[in-house]
């Protein structure tokens, strides 16, 4: 094998981390170096992107530390049996190429990850190396995410903690069977034990913090990733997966791949990729359950068969199903209510009912704290709009529905 070079591995693990999707940076808490003799910070604005809550774009060294893999996952392009090009980083090298990035306004932060080589204890080891590095060599205040190795010692999962800022363990796929099936080496039971265990440490983190213990986990919190389409589990599953992990974990977020066709696939895997759409879909699902207050069976009642509407967002689709809840007067629902309405988001609510308290709204004061008046227009009454029983009939969602476009890819 010819020698690499730090470029070229980086073409080589910066290509081959793209699959993960669980890379946010919502959580993190702010800081800078500013008075000390450290570098970095996790504010501002930066290669990969994530949001934050509060709308701050944060960029961020999305690569893997090898794509050399012991596993035979049969969805990952790295996988044992693939042929592809293969590279490793040294711990070194890697946090000097972090920090030679950050230098140049490239980046804000590091999300790492890695094929397992070895055993998982050593391929941990040489993760929180890295991280350990850049926080205590190099005294990187940026933000560090680190994927962690579920069958890895506890110790070494804590130790992951004190240097990152978000840990995340992937589910890989919402059946367990299917998980048996197509990644025969990996285990369910051992997954969400290390989930348990990275959640108690956190659970333990606010104790340790009292006493400004040193060594106290600095992790804000944990996510996971499952891969939609690459077994037969309908949207009703997934979901309901998404919720018990919440429950359970205290995870900060469930992210959702859409699988991807790799080359010389299994017979076991599906000939195509599902349609991003869906992936899009279950996001928005996902906010509904979290943030919206809706049900799972109420999300899912809006499609068929288990599987969400993929032509209107599950919002719209609750909406169209349960025609006795409107129209909704803007003036006097309650937040819960209002959150039900088509087009309007927590922000727009919240404005709403700011607004309100000064005077009865008209629809124009309306359309001027939403961004989708269009959308929000059918469903809701002001002090001088009323829908039309047009707006009504069954017409409503051939309107409300986006036109056909070219692609999936930016929907």
């Amino acid at each position: 094998m010819p020698h690499l070079n730090t470029v070229d591995k980086l073409a080589i693990l910066a290509d081959a981390a793209k699959y993960d999707a669980s890379c946010a940076s919502s959580g993190a808490r702010k800081r800078n170096s500013k008075g000390t003799r450290g570098i970095g910070s996790t504010e501002g604005m930066g290669i990969c992107h994530s949001y934050a809550p509060d709308g701050r774009c944060i960029s961020l060294l999305k690569v893997l530390l090898t794509n050399y893999c012991q596993y035979d996952c049969l969805y990952c392009v790295n996988r044992v049996s693939s042929n592809v090009r293969r590279a490793r980083f040294g711990a070194e090298e890697l946090a000097k190429l972090t920090l030679e990035f950050y230098k140049r306004n490239y980046i804000e932060g590091l999300f790492l990850s890695s094929g397992i080589m070895k055993s998982p204890d050593y391929t941990m080891e040489q993760m929180v190396e890295v991280a350990r590095l850049l926080r205590e060599e190099h005294h990187f205040q940026g933000y560090i995410h680190l994927k962690t190795i579920p069958d890895a010692a506890p110790e070494l999962l804590e130790a992951a903690g004190r240097y990152a800022d978000r840990l995340s363990i992937n589910v890989e796929l919402p059946s367990r069977s299917s998980l048996g099936r197509l990644a025969p080496e990996k285990n369910a039971s051992r997954i969400r034990q290390a989930m348990a265990s990275v959640r108690l440490k956190l659970d333990e983190k606010k104790e340790k913090s009292r006493h400004r213990n040193p060594r106290a986990i600095k992790a804000t919190g944990q996510s996971t990733q499952m891969i939609v389409g690459a077994d037969a589990s309908d949207d009703r599953k997934i979901l309901t997966t998404s919720a018990s992990l919440y429950a359970g974990y205290k995870l900060r977020r469930v992210y959702y791949s859409a699988f991807s066709p790799t080359p010389h696939p299994s017979s076991k895997l599906p000939p195509q990729p599902p349609p991003l759409k869906r992936e899009h879909r279950l996001y928005q699902a996902d906010w509904l359950l979290r943030f919206y207050g809706f049900e799972l069976d109420e999300i899912l009642a809006g499609g068929d068969d288990g599987m969400l509407d993929l032509e209107v967002d599950p919002k719209l689709a609750w909406a169209l199903k349960h025609p006795e809840r409107f129209p909704m007067d803007i003036n006097r629902a309650a937040r819960d209510e209002l959150l039900r309405v088509p087009g309007l988001g927590t922000r727009s609510v919240s404005a709403i009912l700011k607004a309100r308290r000064l005077g009865t709204l008209r629809l124009d004061e309306v359309a001027r704290l939403t961004t989708s008046i269009a959308k929000v227009r059918p469903f809701i009454v002001t002090r001088d709009w009323r829908p039309s029983r047009a707006l009504e009939s069954a017409s409503l969602r051939a309107q409300l529905a986006r036109p056909p476009e070219q692609g999936d890819l930016f929907t």
